[in-house]
């Protein structure tokens, strides 16, 4: 019998996976633990039933812990990122119109040139003002893009819009543009309403997309319990980047009480093979959607840093200050403490340079074994976070 039974809650999205796998391949029972997986219709919704305690922890997207502990998105709640449970996994596509004056602009569908598809972009927006889909405000889906845009005389606003309901949008005309994570930037080209431009990746390559979150009193109240739930999750993300395991995470995935969707609406999310047009075959996207691989699982300090700075940039608040506040988020301390009784090979340091890496580079870490990287941002920056 379990010890513990954690409510988790989860949006239905493929990087949801490390928390319904780690209950249903017994990770979970494992160290103790029931973990009562809670299926949300929005990020509002869930955010709103951590902060209030009717969830334990949390499937949620990267940046919303850090607008949560900070009072910029609902009751202001010191919420922790325990862990990350993915990397990638995201796209920025248009509406079919759009992509046909893309294409006259010149854009030939490269998803490796961020630059080219952006000044195609602003050329084929002309001017006009832009509905960008986003998932929510505080997503990293938002924050790319924005950053992407930077410099551009792109005009746009961002539009919430929950995963499940993006391809009605843009079918409906109320969307030119979309960033949505896997499956649901497939549906839409299911459905010919629109074409995949650009995967997250190619805005920031090491760009953190979801993570495990719960509110700081919880998370230290009880070390067993939280150490519990964090190896769980941990061995489930190291199974789903085996790739001889993905047959089985799709059917998994896809069944009714957790994503219920088809095991072809799932592939694409695990294997990186994506249609990102109606009709074309698909492109093979190396690294599209990451759970363990290159220390995924870390809670980096220094990417914290920079989406707080981004968030300062987003209300016009001082951005060191934010960074700082955003790098406490991050629990580097208790995934050190807990991850460390697997055995796993840890990283020397819980900051970095972002964007310094163009390859995979050795680093110092506890065992010797680690590769980081490539995390270059398109625009070749650096981001050195601010010391505490």
């Amino acid at each position: 019998m379990s010890r513990y039974v954690l409510n988790c809650g989860y949006v239905p999205l493929a990087d949801c996976a490390p928390l319904i796998v780690a209950q249903e391949l017994g990770f979970a029972a494992d160290e103790g633990l029931e973990l009562n997986l809670l299926r949300q219709p929005s990020w509002a919704a869930l955010r709103d039933l951590l902060a209030l305690g009717h969830l334990d922890a949390a499937h949620m997207l990267v940046p919303l812990p850090i607008a949560m502990s900070v009072g910029l998105s609902g009751k202001r709640v010191q919420t922790d990122i325990l862990m990350l449970l993915s990397a990638g996994g995201i796209f920025v596509g248009v509406a079919a119109a759009l992509a046909d004056a893309m294409r006259v602009q010149g854009w030939t569908g490269d998803l490796d040139d961020p630059r080219g598809a952006r000044a195609a972009l602003e050329g084929a927006a002309g001017g006009r003002h832009l509905r960008v889909g986003v998932p929510f405000p505080y997503a990293m889906h938002h924050l790319l893009f924005r950053y992407l845009a930077r410099g551009t005389s792109l005009d746009f606003e961002a539009v919430t819009t929950p995963p499940p309901l993006m391809a009605r949008g843009v079918a409906d005309g109320e969307l030119d543009v979309f960033v949505v994570g896997e499956p649901w930037g497939s549906v839409v080209v299911e459905g010919g309403w629109g074409e995949l431009i650009l995967p997250g990746a190619a805005i920031w390559q090491a760009a953190p997309e979801k993570a495990l979150a719960a509110r700081r009193d919880w998370a230290e109240a009880d070390p067993g319990r939280t150490g519990a739930l964090m190896r769980a999750v941990y061995r489930a993300a190291d199974w789903l980047d085996t790739p001889s395991n993905r047959a089985l995470a799709i059917e998994i995935l896809a069944r009714t009480e957790h994503l219920d969707l088809s095991h072809q609406a799932l592939d694409p999310s695990l294997t990186g093979r994506i249609v990102t047009r109606r009709g074309t075959a698909p492109v093979e996207i190396d690294r599209f959607l990451r759970f363990h691989r290159g220390a995924t699982t870390f809670p980096w300090r220094s990417q914290a840093a920079w989406i707080g700075a981004q968030i300062a940039d987003l209300h016009g608040r001082d951005s060191r200050a934010l960074a700082l506040e955003a790098k406490a988020v991050m629990r580097p301390d208790l995934y050190r403490a807990y991850i460390a009784q697997l055995g796993a090979d840890l990283p020397g340091a819980s900051a970095k340079l972002e964007g310094a890496m163009a390859y995979r580079t050795a680093v110092a870490s506890t065992r010797g074994n680690m590769i980081l990287g490539p995390d270059a941002f398109f625009d070749g920056i650096v981001y050195e976070s601010p010391p505490a």
